[in-house]
């Protein structure tokens, strides 16, 4: 094996040294919530292992999650596309088109039989024989299943691959279909999001890499790592929820203190994603710290789910205990009559707060009063 096979090689060859090497493991092993000693296991591997082939695919999309995964920080995209996996072909980001990149794809899947990764964004229309997306001049469908046959897993990038998304909400005329549904026979890894925060997506390819396995998965195929908890149970805004202190309508001074935004429609109890926590554009925001409630993308059917800014009538119960194998796409136990509940008792203490300071100032008004 070739020194630029590896991850490593290739850092040396660009006149990387070995610290900043080192120090990539170390910011790698903490962006995927491992313990520091695991720094030593990532460069080991990145040392050894040759780059894992990837081919990337597209359906019914936007391209969303290729937009968010080019803004990965940590590890950068670009170290992930052209150092620690060789991506042989993606629609959006190679220089090939037309039968020149139909070729490339045919023979990588060939050449790397069983070796290969590979990714799929969107989602494939299965009406008309799948005549509603067609990708060199053949429905995806059959694409994706030729391509499926001798990969090692499947991943699936954002709502679109994972869940259907918007191309499936009611009535879905085209059959628009998750990739779970499609390709049976092989592990399928969800990375649900409309799109994913970027370095989850960077994060779980670094990961395969690295342990030459799957992360654990969910009952829903989500790794837990970043899909273990909800975004409600580490948002920063969750003292608010708890005090019965909400934002009940647009700028008014509820938003300006940045209370909960649960009465005007945020998911957020209900969606599980890593959102609140790695947050965006490099760990700068959020949507909740933006202002603007969680509208749920990240959960199976969320465009179906409701007016994105209707309140929630069902809320999973509180802790961070309870992940998505017990309460995931299950009823909530707990109704929305805990927020309610929350809100009444605050109420009835600030009354009673305002009832006792009145009671107290009448009594000082009548002692006032009797002195001579």
């Amino acid at each position: 094996m070739a020194d630029d096979d590896t991850f490593y090689g290739l850092l040396r060859a660009h006149g990387v040294t070995r610290r900043s090497f080192l120090k990539f493991c170390g910011l790698t092993a903490a962006a995927l919530g491992l313990q520091p000693i695991m720094a030593d296991r990532i460069a080991y591997a990145l040392e050894t292992k040759p780059r894992v082939p990837v081919l990337w695919v597209h359906g019914l999309e936007c391209t969303c999650c290729t937009e968010s995964f080019i803004r990965s920080g940590h590890p950068l995209a670009k170290d992930v596309i052209l150092k620690m996996i060789s991506l042989d072909y993606d629609e959006t980001l190679m220089a090939a088109a037309g039968h020149q990149a139909q070729q490339i794809l045919e023979e990588v899947a060939e050449r790397h039989k069983g070796h290969y990764i590979l990714a799929v964004e969107g989602n494939p229309p299965l009406n008309e024989d799948g005549m509603y997306c067609i990708v060199g001049g053949k429905p995806f469908v059959e694409s994706l299943r030729r391509m499926a046959t001798n990969a090692q897993a499947v991943i699936a990038w954002g709502s679109c691959a994972s869940w259907g998304c918007v191309q499936a909400a009611r009535p879905n005329p085209t059959r628009a279909t998750p990739i779970d549904k499609v390709i049976t026979d092989k592990p399928v890894i969800k990375i649900p999001g409309c799109p994913p925060v970027a370095e989850v997506m960077t994060s779980v390819i670094t990961y395969m890499v690295t342990f030459g396995r799957l992360p654990e998965l969910d009952a829903r195929g989500r790794p837990v790592m970043f899909y273990g908890q909800r975004i409600h149970d580490k948002c920063y805004r969750r003292a608010h929820f708890d005090a019965g202190e909400y934002v009940e309508s647009w700028d008014d001074e509820g938003a300006r203190r940045g209370f909960c935004l649960y009465k005007m429609g945020c998911k957020g109890p209900t969606t599980y994603n890593a959102c609140s926590t790695l947050r965006w554009n490099g760990g700068v925001s959020f949507p909740v710290q933006a202002g603007h409630g969680c509208i749920g993308c990240s959960e199976e059917a969320f465009w179906d789910n409701g007016p994105l800014y209707s309140r929630l009538s069902h809320v999973p119960g509180f802790g961070v205990q309870a992940d998505a194998n017990h309460i995931g796409g299950i009823a909530a136990s707990i109704t929305g009559g805990a927020a309610a509940a929350h809100a009444g008792a605050s109420a009835v203490k600030r009354l009673f707060g305002h009832s006792k300071r009145n009671d107290h100032a009448t009594h000082d008004q009548k002692d006032k009063g009797d002195k001579p």
